[in-house]
């Protein structure tokens, strides 16, 4: 006996819907039962995991902190999956958009001019988009598979910042610990709140939300990244170009994830480190399907997942858990995405092999 997925005639546009609701509250429950394992009241944890973070306004605009970044690769990495492109590498495209705005800060730091901010930025989606256009260049030329290769190229992009920190972009007189400079004044992004760390990039992520809903709602490309990422046939058929698309797709997910890490280090960390990200670039994938590749469920999705990093602190400061619980409900929620989408595109099939050795199939 065994169990087959044999793909649905009609997909439920109710349960796509509904999908992300219904894993949300299936990680509540396995949250409630991982936290009665561990010997905590379950209610009063999830109340420290989920309410607690939003009982103050300092932790209301970490919140948007944590959600800026998010939604800004989120955004991107829609594009690429909507096109069928499956671009994994969105850390190191952020890393790399890191290094590339921070060199710009770093060889420019004593000039006091309103116009390196934005050189630091296009260098920062420059960045991003370089490191992007390699899966893109292997998969059109050598039609090598671009989840291995973007998923790779993160640990390059990783180990070479490491290697900057450590080596020569390490700060002279910062008694050897590994980090750049601070960045000038002139080379940090604008506060919106005075005091906070809600910073212009915030902004930007709402405009990226804004421009993709429109690009992919009301333009041709939006028209072209959905014909050729649901019926590549019918795309050709229509004159679109499979390759150009692919290339598009990549360099906008790049480019994203490089403004994103550039705003980072700009706006929240204020020079680079070994560490300059938390993984936003792994938890904007769980953002952009618990979005349902949409911009706007997205802004939602990137809010929910900022606050799975706050809830995990708060745990670890009020539970004594380690702050590895963000990634273990990161993860849960990732796995009751998937699993929801696929049991809307499949149903599950018992097969049960007679005495005469053909399949006898039964619906479970």
């Amino acid at each position: 006996m065994r169990l087959e997925l044999v793909r649905r005639p009609e997909q439920s546009r109710r349960m796509a819907m509904l999908s992300p609701l219904l894993a949300i509250a299936l990680t509540l429950v396995s949250g409630a039962i991982l936290f009665a394992a561990l010997g905590h009241d379950p209610v009063r944890a999830l109340g420290v995991y989920f309410i607690e973070p939003l009982t103050t306004s300092w932790s209301v605009q970490e919140l948007l902190v944590k959600a800026t970044p998010l939604v800004m690769i989120a955004v991107g990495l829609a594009i690429c999956y909507l096109s069928n492109n499956w671009n994994i590498g969105a850390e190191g495209q952020f890393t790399f958009g890191a290094i590339a705005g921070s060199g710009v800060a770093l060889s420019l730091n004593s000039w006091d001019s309103g116009l390196l901010l934005p050189l630091m930025l296009v260098a920062g989606i420059l960045g991003g988009m370089a490191w992007a256009a390699i899966p893109a260049f292997l998969k059109t030329r050598f039609n090598t598979n671009e989840i291995l290769t973007s998923l790779m190229l993160v640990y390059v992009a990783q180990l070479l910042l490491d290697w900057l920190v450590r080596g020569p972009w390490r700060d002279p007189g910062g008694y050897n610990f590994p980090e750049s400079e601070v960045f000038s004044d002139a080379a940090t992004m604008p506060l919106l709140i005075a005091g906070s760390r809600l910073h212009i990039g915030a902004v930007f992520a709402v405009l990226a939300v804004v421009v993709a809903a429109i690009m992919l709602g009301a333009t041709l490309k939006g028209f072209e990244i959905r014909v050729l990422g649901q019926a590549p046939k019918a795309g050709s058929f229509a004159g679109f170009s499979r390759t150009r698309l692919t290339v598009f797709a990549f360099l906008l997910s790049g480019g994203l994830a490089g403004l994103a890490g550039i705003s980072e280090v700009s706006g929240t960390i204020g020079q680079l480190r070994p560490t300059i990200s938390p993984g936003y670039g792994f938890a904007a994938i769980i953002v952009a399907f618990l979005g349902r590749l949409n911009p706007i469920g997205i802004l939602v999705a990137g809010l929910l997942l900022a606050l799975s990093y706050l809830g995990g602190e708060a745990a670890q400061v009020s539970l004594g858990i380690s702050d590895k619980i963000t990634k273990v409900f990161q993860g849960m929620l990732l796995i009751y995405v998937l699993a929801c989408d696929t049991f809307i595109l499949y149903r599950p099939r018992l097969v049960r092999a007679n005495p005469t050795g053909e399949a006898a199939h039964g619906r479970a």
